[in-house]
């Protein structure tokens, strides 16, 4: 574990159930609810008993406290260590984060020990000031539900568009941010670093964002050389179902949205052939292409083939 069981879910548990108990406002009821947002299941069966009876005696039968004081969270030194590994992340920075009271803390570790094997490398400049200021814009507009006027650079011609910012995502693979917008009658999905102009409009009026198109993925996966533990962990953020099918293959189902299709692919492809695609079937389809390409380029050239 990283960070000590201390501050863990049973400890913030009873910290509420405390605070709770010293503002004299805890009840029976009130004291279950704390439980089950804080805890775990199992937490109803061990820390009301153990809260009032023998063995913590923090709150009376009656379900006040012999604190006078409200029980404060401090942090340790691991956990402000790991804060501050975070907080050199560039794309963090995005977002004006407070690094008050960490000055002078050693992190637990820096962005150069980790070496990305499957991103490419030219994501958004996280660090150009311009930029900043033109995600900072953004993240302001879908907090306050306001238009955006922007100017966005799309191949060889420049779009001028006065839109409604509906989501903003980032993309894993490509290691950028992308914004959803509705513009002229339909929906836009703009590459953060190609918009080169943007400032606040007017509020936004309302207006419905299209319904994302999700569809489902089913594979069949050969544990080999850790295959199951690699696929489910890089597909951790996916909605998902495993079945086993016997003692080396799985059946795994992901759902996942229709326009991320071909980012998903080329993921997919990464595992070879310990992972095989059986639906939808328009995607096995552009996966055999794919293969089917690559074969031809690593085929030699007619005419130099050994004897």
């Amino acid at each position: 574990m990283l960070f000590h069981e201390l501050y863990g879910s049973y400890y913030q548990a009873v910290g509420a159930i405390l605070a709770e108990a010293v503002r004299g406002t805890l009840t029976r009821q009130r004291l279950q609810e704390l439980v089950q947002t804080h805890g775990f299941g199992e937490s109803l069966l061990s820390i009301p008993d153990g809260l009032t009876g023998e063995r913590w005696r923090l709150l009376h039968r009656d379900l006040s406290t012999p604190l006078t004081h409200p029980p404060e969270r401090t942090l340790s030194l691991l956990e402000k260590r790991w804060l501050r590994a975070l907080l050199l992340d560039p794309r963090i920075r995005l977002f004006g984060v407070d690094e008050t009271g960490l000055e002078g803390v050693e992190p637990l570790f820096r962005p150069e020990q980790f070496v990305y094997y499957d991103r490419f490398g030219d994501g958004d400049p996280y660090e150009d000031a311009d930029y900043i200021a033109r995600f900072r814009t953004v993240l302001t507009a879908l907090r306050e539900k306001r238009e955006l006027e922007l100017r966005y650079q799309s191949g060889k011609r420049t779009l001028a568009l006065t839109a409604a910012p509906r989501l903003l995502e980032y993309s894993e693979k490509d290691d950028c941010f992308r914004l959803t917008v509705s513009a002229a009658r339909r929906d836009w999905v703009l590459r953060l670093s190609r918009l080169r102009w943007c400032r606040l409009a007017g509020p936004d009026h309302g207006k419905p964002l299209r319904e994302r198109r999700t569809k489902w993925l089913c594979c069949e996966l050969r544990d080999e050389r850790n295959a199951l533990e690699r696929v489910l962990l890089h597909f951790s953020h996916f909605e998902k179902e495993t079945k086993r099918l016997d003692e080396q293959r799985y059946l795994v189902r992901l759902r996942y949205d229709s326009a991320d299709e071909t980012e998903l692919l080329i993921r997919l492809l990464s595992f070879g052939p310990v992972l095989r695609v059986t639906e939808p079937e328009e995607l096995v389809r552009q996966m055999r292409a794919r293969i089917e390409r690559q074969r031809a380029l690593l085929a030699p050239p007619p005419g130099t083939e050994g004897p």
